[in-house]
């Protein structure tokens, strides 16, 4: 019956189990017939004794037994392979009832267990992925099973660069039999051409032992460096470029069977549709959770409406801007919680976005639980016919933009007064030129219109020397001479100025000055402008016979004066901006008062410069004003002879009539400064170019050379460098006559070698005084 059957039977005889089979069971024994063949079952399965004796024990003892898909390592070609085959072993019984031998029918299961495990592979793969959303776990994972199930050592995934020469890998599996390679840059040409164009092409690498496999006879290095003998690599090619492979390495020889192959194909095919999915995921998390994280810390507003006009999301910053909790506004209607806003053009606004799927933006005032703002909001379309908002606060841009126009405001209207102000002295100023010109002029009118032309130059003057004054210190670039000093005097040092103005309105001054003479630190000229504009602004604004007061406070760290009127009076609202630049009164048109209005915002900057303050108070229109100059003190033991006020010099007469050279390329200005000294007794040459002078200055002696410094070709400052290196005009007195005054003007003159620096138009008593103190060359 052993013999005839089709299927592998064996048959165990007598009491040392001798082994009998058919030639059908020779599948199962491989290599290990003929030597088996009527020898003892364990002369030739030792292998199996510690699994299979019990079993054996069994069959021996007379009760049948059925195995199912055991585990073999059967050798076929020279290759070990694991086999699985399940069979039964029967007792045979001799006449008298005892086991004579063991029936042993076997059948290879081999592809049916192998199919199996490939489906429960299939299974157990699908509920691992799913479960999964990280793409690193994903791979580990799935790496972690394939190697449980193809019994390796390792199971590597290597994602491969753009240019398909080289990759990495990420994340690997082993059993402990083979080291991690994570992280290791691999060159897949180092492994043979053959494997490097395999892959490219999207063909397997199979490789059963590599140290026998003559294909990787040239490459051994690189397989000993990995330490396997064992490869299967299954390349994937997506849009006709390999992206991953997939390794499956073994320290020992190992025969892939198709099945294994089928394995690691359908991990490689899931997992990289797996591990793309959790790509995706994991990016739309953070996109989410960046999404998040932003509108959750902006520094506006958002809100998130559906198509019913119902709040799905608002962020914190939204919350506090309008006083609200999440609670109680998630899910509510807009209009619900702000009903205020219906038939208003927020509701027009909103509609049209969503409606025509374009943005809007609209500013709103809004009174919220915490006070009156401005809010201002932007609506976007969102999914599915809701709407985004973003709302910030904008107040204080409100605020800002208000000032702004406020400021510009004022700044026209300074603009044209200050045009109208130029214009006045200008229209005399021309009148007396045209009547000069008609030529039969007596002397007295020629005397009267002469001294109309100087009044108006001299107002002139004033109004340009009050702009670039209150520019210079407004921008901090006025310098102070500090010194102790006696403000009883500064304050009589200011009246004195004020007294003909004050005069002429027929105003009494009422001064009530404290007995001790307070000391401050300060800048004599300077505090004398700070009272005089004070109190020449008192006496302007006030009515003809009205009444001006300065009382003097003292306090033990400060100083305080007060200048008071019964004059005009401010309004609230200017009083709150008197001091502002460009900011004054209303005035009427025929100007009668005069000034620019800059005086009150010159002098707040002269008293902060001192570190004091002045303040504004008025009752309202025609109640008058105040104004209080608050100064720091100076103690009576610091002041080191504070009070003593720097004397002017005494100018000395000159000896005689000067020889003066006046260069100028203004032909008018030139000639009629010419005139003017020449009456004065002087000798007056003029020349209209610096070069010309120059040469005309060998010639001669000469007392003084009065240059202007916007000279062409040569310029005033180069001209008075020449001249003092010249012998015969090394020791004459230069003045510059300029039109610049700052003090990095005066600095350049005086670097140049000019001993005075005068702005034009030319102050005369100034210009004679100076002349008077030159001595004459050779006197």
């Amino acid at each position: 019956m052993v013999l005839d059957a089709p299927a592998p039977i064996s048959f165990y005889w007598g009491p040392d189990c001798l082994y009998f089979y058919n030639d059908a069971y020779l599948q199962v024994l491989g290599d290990k017939h003929p030597a088996a063949l009527a020898s003892p079952f364990w002369g030739s399965w030792e292998e199996l004794r510690e699994g299979f004796t019990p079993i054996l024990a069994e069959a021996l003892a007379g009760r049948a037994c059925n195995l199912s898909d055991i585990r073999f390592t059967v050798v076929r070609d020279g290759v070990p392979e694991t086999a699985y085959f399940s069979y039964a072993l029967f007792p045979v019984f001799d006449a008298a009832g005892n086991v004579a031998g063991i029936l042993n029918p076997a059948a290879d299961t081999t592809a049916t267990f192998i199919s199996n495990r490939r489906r429960e592979f299939q299974l157990r793969l699908g509920d691992l992925l799913r479960a999964l959303t990280d793409p690193a776990e994903v791979v580990a994972e799935a790496s972690a099973l394939l190697g449980e199930y193809l019994g390796v050592g390792r199971v590597a995934y290597l994602t491969v660069d753009d240019g398909g020469a080289a990759g990495s890998v990420g994340r690997d599996w082993t059993n402990g039999s083979l080291p991690s390679v994570a992280g290791t840059a691999v060159n897949l040409d180092d492994f043979g051409i053959f494997a490097a164009e395999g892959a490219r092409a999207g063909r397997p690498l199979i490789v059963g032992d590599a140290s026998t496999d003559k294909r990787c006879a040239p490459y051994a290095h690189a397989y000993a460096a990995l330490g396997v003998r064992a490869v299967l690599a299954i390349p994937l090619l997506k849009n006709g470029r390999l992206r991953v492979i997939l390794n499956a390495h073994d320290a020992a020889p190992h025969r892939w069977t198709k099945a294994q192959v089928g394995m690691a194909e359908d991990m490689l095919e899931r997992t990289w549709a797996a591990v793309e999915t959790a790509s995706a995921q994991a990016a739309l998390r953070r996109e989410r959770d960046e999404s998040e994280y932003i509108f959750d810390n902006m520094a506006e507003g958002f809100a998130l409406l559906d198509p019913d006009w119902r709040i799905v999301r608002m962020n914190a910053e939204g919350l506090r801007l309008t006083h609200q909790t999440t609670a109680g506004v998630i899910g509510r209607s807009h209009w619900e919680l702000w009903p205020d806003l219906l038939g208003t053009p927020v509701e027009a606004l909103y509609r049209q976005v969503r409606d025509q799927r374009t943005s809007g933006t609209i500013d709103i005032p809004y009174t919220l639980p915490g006070g009156d703002v401005w809010m201002e909001v932007r609506a976007y379309p969102a999914l599915e016919g809701g709407l985004a908002l973003f709302f910030r606060d904008v107040s204080a841009r409100k605020q800002a933009e208000t000032q702004l126009r406020e400021a510009d405001r004022r700044k026209d209207e300074f603009l044209a007064m200050l045009a109208h102000e130029l214009r006045n002295p200008l229209a005399p100023i021309s009148a007396a030129a045209d009547l000069l010109q008609l030529g039969k002029v007596d002397e007295a009118r020629v005397r009267q219109t002469s001294q109309i032309i100087g009044r108006q130059v001299r107002h002139m003057t004033s109004l340009v020397d009050d702009l670039l004054d209150v520019s210079r210190v407004t921008r901090g670039l006025a310098e102070l001479d500090m010194q102790g000093l006696d403000l009883h005097r500064i304050v009589t040092d200011a009246i004195e100025q004020v007294t003909p103005l004050i005069r002429m309105r027929g105003h009494h001054l009422a001064l009530e000055l404290t007995p001790a003479a307070p000391l401050v630190m300060g800048d004599r000229n300077r505090l004398v402008q700070v009272f005089a504009n004070l109190l020449n602004n008192a006496a302007k604004y006030t009515p003809e016979g009205g009444h001006i007061g300065l009382r003097t406070e003292v306090r033990p760290g400060n100083v305080l004066f007060h200048v008071t009127d019964t004059g005009i009076g401010m309004a609230p609202e200017l009083a709150a901006r008197a001091f502002d630049l460009f900011s004054q009164a209303e005035r009427s048109s025929d100007r009668s008062l005069g000034g620019l209005g800059l005086g009150l915002a010159l002098v707040k900057s002269l008293v902060q410069l001192h570190g004091g303050t002045v303040t504004c108070a008025s009752g309202g229109l025609g109640q008058g004003s105040r104004f209080t100059v608050c100064l720091p003190r100076l103690a009576a033991q610091e002041d080191d002879g504070a009070g003593v006020l720097a004397v002017e010099p005494a100018l000395h007469d000159g000896g005689g009539p000067l020889r003066i050279m006046v260069v100028d390329d203004n032909v008018d200005a030139a000639s009629i400064l010419a005139l003017l000294l020449e009456s004065a007794g002087h000798q007056v040459v003029v020349e209209y170019d610096a070069r010309d002078a120059l040469a005309l200055s060998t010639a001669g002696s000469w007392d003084v050379f009065l240059l202007d410094i916007g000279l062409p070709g040569m310029d005033g400052n180069e001209l008075a460098q020449r001249l003092r290196a010249q012998t015969g005009t090394a020791g004459a007195t230069l003045i510059a006559v300029t039109g610049y005054g700052q003090e990095s003007d005066r600095a350049q003159t005086a670097a140049a070698g000019f001993d005075h620096h005068l702005v034009k138009p030319v102050d005369i008593d100034e210009l004679f005084a100076i002349l008077a103190t030159v001595t004459r060359a050779g006197a």
